[in-house]
């Protein structure tokens, strides 16, 4: 028996095999950042006094700025010169994963956040990476990102220099403690709602019926 493509269910069909690309350079950009912000969040915090940390912080939330609007960059220079690729589709949501796993392990690190968030956040990783291997090994490529997911995710971006910024002692730091564990809970309810809507796309998949919409 053969089996269903993405096209026999008008699933998109898998997108050419580009790799220079302006989406794709940015998106290289966006990963590079990741030991940059790491350095700046932990080893310059250790290394240096407070000043220098906050400092640190301030260039750290600047970073995560920049690399939640290249994020949003990147997906409309696709679109408008029709620039979307295979390689995009893998490391869009890549950079976004190591930029929230970075932002995460720092925090704990730091004692800003609790590690049993670590584990919340590591468990649904966990899940998606799960599902992603039994689609594959069943012939299917990635899922496409949903609203739902992108949602999460910038709602985790914001969080995190909120958080930073809270951890300082300043006259914004409660407003900016608060507003962040408020990215923080909604976003990790939204980024597990993804997951799971991920999941019933995937089973709809492997049975055949098509992904699921909306």
């Amino acid at each position: 028996m053969t089996q269903p493509t993405p096209s026999d269910h008008g699933y998109p069909a898998e997108p050419p095999e580009r790799i220079w690309t302006i989406p794709n350079l940015i998106s290289v950009a966006r990963l590079l950042g990741v030991p940059v912000f790491l350095w700046l969040v932990l080893g310059l915090h250790s290394a240096a006094g407070d000043l220098h940390s906050t400092a640190g912080d301030w260039w750290a939330v600047g970073l995560l700025i920049a690399a939640g609007i290249s994020d949003w960059l990147d997906g409309k220079i696709a679109r408008a010169l029709n620039q979307q690729s295979r390689l995009g589709q893998m490391l869009d949501p890549a950079a976004d994963r190591l930029y929230i796993a970075a932002t995460v392990i720092a925090l704990a690190v730091r004692a800003i956040i609790p590690w049993w968030l670590v584990a919340v956040l590591a468990a649904r990783e966990l899940l998606m990476a799960v599902v992603l291997a039994i689609l594959r090994r069943r012939g299917w490529g990635a899922l496409q990102v949903s609203f739902v997911g992108k949602t999460a995710t910038l709602c985790l971006l914001y969080a995190f220099p909120l958080l930073f910024l809270g951890s300082h002692v300043a006259v914004y730091s409660e407003t900016a403690r608060v507003a962040g564990w408020s990215f923080v809970i909604w976003g990790s309810a939204l980024y597990w709602c993804s997951a799971l809507l991920y999941t019933v796309q995937a089973r709809r998949l492997l049975a055949g019926a098509g992904p699921a919409l909306g």
